[in-house]
């Protein structure tokens, strides 16, 4: 897909800042290795590129610069801190520290499928590490390809149940159109550090069935999609 053409349609989802050159090629090439095998794997039943681009990679890219308000190569400069995308990232970066001293934060995104929107923030902070969560072999497989094809580093693909893994190992997770949204939230509240963030991307008539799943979390004000009637990103704060 031309690069221009997709700059043009995230546009209403960037508040106004741009994507460089590399991350529009890197999201054509996403796109086409998507649709390729979209014909063999049901990865979405969304087929026009057009749209693809702004209900995915849109929505994504959304809550992607509400977690990374200021985008950056990795680790970046102070400012890129100033305010935190992770609780266990400090907010001073010591500009004589070598950058493999700097944690980089720690993001999962919940069964991640085609791998919305866990790649998409990681092309718009390469900073972060990155883990996919996919109980799906063939999905898992083609996340693998989807990471080899954009030379993507720092990504752990998990072919696994979210249940198995390791509780509060996370920074930041993420969840976006999965089945059983009620009983997996608890599952994806575990997988947050103490003081981490869940970040999801709901329909409002999901914010009910939020509320009583996570009685004991903060829950933010849900913030509308563009281009959207109903999607909103809502962030869930794990209470120290």
């Amino acid at each position: 897909m031309n690069p221009a053409r997709i700059a043009e349609l995230l546009q209403p989802f960037l508040g106004g800042q741009l994507l460089t050159p590399l991350q529009l090629s890197n999201i054509s090439t996403y796109i086409d290795v998507l649709i390729r095998w979209n014909a063999r794997v049901n990865l979405t039943g969304i087929r026009d590129p057009d749209e693809i681009v702004t209900r995915h990679f849109g929505e994504s890219l959304f809550a992607a610069r509400h977690l990374f308000p200021s985008p950056s190569s990795a680790f970046g400069r102070a400012k890129a801190f100033e305010v935190p995308p992770c609780p266990s990232v400090s907010p001073v970066v010591n500009p004589f520290e070598p950058a493999s001293l700097v944690k980089p934060c720690k993001l999962a995104d919940l069964g991640s499928g085609a791998g919305f929107p866990g790649i998409p923030i990681k092309l718009w902070a390469p900073h972060i590490s990155l883990t996919l969560i996919e109980s799906n072999h063939k999905k898992a497989t083609f996340l693998r390809e989807v990471v080899r094809a954009l030379t993507l580093t720092d990504v752990n693909i998990q072919n696994a149940r979210a249940e198995t893994l390791p509780k509060r190992a996370h920074d930041l997770v993420t969840l976006r159109a999965v089945e059983r949204f009620e009983a997996i939230l608890p599952v994806a509240a575990s997988l947050v550090a103490d003081g981490g963030r869940l970040a999801i991307l709901i329909s409002a008539a999901q914010l009910a069935q939020l509320a009583t799943a996570l009685p004991l979390h903060d829950i933010s004000e849900p913030l509308p999609i563009p281009s959207s009637r109903s999607r909103v990103l809502i962030m869930v704060h794990q209470r120290l």
